[in-house]
């Protein structure tokens, strides 16, 4: 009995075996997949290595951008305040921030009338948003082009596999169909999951940006309203002085 036990134990471990040798020799790699998928992955595999190195650089970009607007205001208050003008300036350039470049422009037009200095601050300012905003558009084209790409390849695909119906006549085996159907849907695939990521890091990027150019605006509302701050607390002694006449 226990001999029978052990045979039969063997018979089916080595069934098990022969059963996964053929799995394995029979079922493709995710590598074999997306090669068997055609030429149109060649430009999906392009577009996400493109939204990589898109997500990079501008992550580096807003990394370098991003500054403490709270510090650099109080020292640039500190420094209008007692008139230090070109310390202003060399702290501004030391710094090398987006904020400080655009508060430099109005530094240097100092003593001109402050409609002058706001257009200045405000001309920096949508330069510095644009480099910001530099190649976002290139990242949405990316999540508009990347799906279309796959759903153009699923397209060619199912065309190849009707016209070898019409070739054979019609007699095709089940199994023959279904590979060039998964084969051609593996590009919608593709195309999909670059498109959804591309969209993901477009927005992600998009909200990072934003908080920057609003930091920026609020920061030269602020630096404006201290140039005129001087100029009507001037206007407020000299009316009190008269008034006590």
């Amino acid at each position: 009995m226990l001999m029978m036990s052990s045979l039969l134990f063997q018979q089916v471990t080595t069934e098990l075996d022969s059963l996964q040798t053929l799995d394995v020799a029979t079922s493709p790699s995710q590598l074999d997949i997306i090669f068997q998928a055609g030429w149109i992955m060649v430009p999906i595999f392009l577009l996400s290595i493109l939204t990589i190195y898109l997500l990079v650089e501008r992550l580096i970009t807003l990394r370098k951008a991003d500054s403490d607007r709270a510090e650099i205001m109080g020292r640039i208050r500190e420094y209008v305040r007692a008139g230090n003008t070109h310390g202003a300036q060399a702290y501004c350039e030391a710094q090398k921030k987006p904020l400080t470049r655009i508060l430099k422009h109005g530094l240097e037009r100092l003593g001109r009338p402050i409609s002058e200095i706001q257009d200045a601050v405000n001309a920096a300012g949508k330069h510095e948003a644009f480099q910001l905003e530099k190649r976002m558009d290139i990242l949405a084209s990316v999540a508009g082009i990347a799906p279309m790409l796959g759903f153009l390849g699923t397209v060619t695909g199912m065309i190849k596999a009707f016209q070898q119906i019409q070739n054979l006549q019609g007699n095709v085996d089940p199994s023959v169909l279904a590979g060039g159907i998964w084969e051609a849907l593996v590009s919608t695939a593709g195309g999909l999951i670059v498109g959804i990521l591309a969209f993901f890091f477009y927005n992600f990027l998009l909200s990072k940006i934003n908080l920057l150019v609003n930091d920026m605006e609020q920061s030269a509302t602020e630096f404006v309203d201290l140039l005129q701050a001087p100029a009507s607390e001037s206007r407020s002694s000299q009316s009190s002085h008269s008034n006590s006449f």
